[in-house]
């Protein structure tokens, strides 16, 4: 018998239990030295970053969300007659000017009312005179010209009956908060209102006596007749929108303006009339 079989008829039962244990052993640490070499993770230590992500998301994730939910806009309610009249009527109505009827004044009223509402209405939408359509407001409608029209003729004698404000289902759009977090979180969405441009409040408001020149007023785009004004200053000029001067009222008779509105509108037709405000 040769040396080798003597060698190999000499292992014991462990020694051979060892061996494979060795070889097993080997082979894994092989096997996870090539998953490293290739990228290949364990799945232990891809448990562990995806954990510590899933933590950092948590943490981050904001209190409360703010969503912005679109509805369908229903029937507009529009202004009701007295909002008008104190918007846009009362500047020449309130006091007379340009022969307008004032608001009770019933002798004045009475001729008026005796050619009926439908007349008046239409005066009013489509301008007579010295009144401009839809006394210079553009942005009313039909309907709101002739609650208006009712309003001062019912205070004066007449009446008449208008037509009826629709009830306004919503408005074109609501916010809406979604709180992802406890209500003690005092997390508010708050809307901010923009007020009207300088155009808008002047094609509204100022264009009945700005456009034409009525009661002297400067005219739209006469640098001639805006010159001595605008040498004034810019925060003359506002002053005199806001308080009101000689024969403009203040806030070109339209008390709902803001401050900042009238003061936008007094750059738009100064800087209309060679101004650099």
């Amino acid at each position: 018998m040769s040396n080798v079989d003597r060698d190999v008829q000499g292992y014991s039962f462990g020694q051979i239990i060892l061996a494979a244990v060795a070889g097993l052993v080997g082979f894994a640490v092989l096997y996870l030295a090539v998953a490293k070499l290739f990228g290949i993770a364990d799945p232990i230590e891809v448990a562990e970053p995806l954990a510590a992500l899933a933590k950092v998301e948590e943490n981050i994730k904001p209190v409360a969300v703010i969503e912005v939910a679109e509805v369908n806009a229903g029937a507009e309610a529009g202004k009701n007659g007295a909002e008008v009249v104190k918007a846009v009527c009362v500047m020449c109505h309130g006091a007379g000017l340009m022969n307008a009827p004032k608001i009770g004044d019933n002798a004045q009223w009475a001729p008026r009312i005796a050619q009926g509402y439908e007349t008046l209405v239409k005066h009013a939408i489509e301008g007579i005179r010295t009144m401009p359509a839809r006394g210079g407001s553009p942005a009313l409608t039909d309907d709101e010209v002739a609650r208006a029209v009712a309003e001062m003729a019912n205070a004066s004698g007449a009446k008449f009956k208008a037509p009826e404000a629709k009830a306004a289902e919503s408005t074109a759009a609501e916010t809406a908060v979604s709180a992802t977090a406890p209500a003690e979180s005092g997390v508010v969405a708050t809307p901010v209102a923009a007020g009207k441009s300088g155009e808008e409040v002047y094609k509204a408001v100022c264009l009945m006596c700005h456009g034409s020149g009525l009661m002297n007023a400067p005219k739209f785009g006469d640098n001639a007749q805006w010159e001595p004004r605008i040498k004034q200053g810019y925060e003359t000029l506002v002053n005199n929108a806001v308080n009101g001067i000689r024969m403009m009222p203040a806030k070109g008779g339209n008390p709902a303006l803001s401050d900042d509105e009238v003061a936008g509108a007094v750059k738009y037709m100064a800087n209309a009339a060679g101004a650099g405000f």
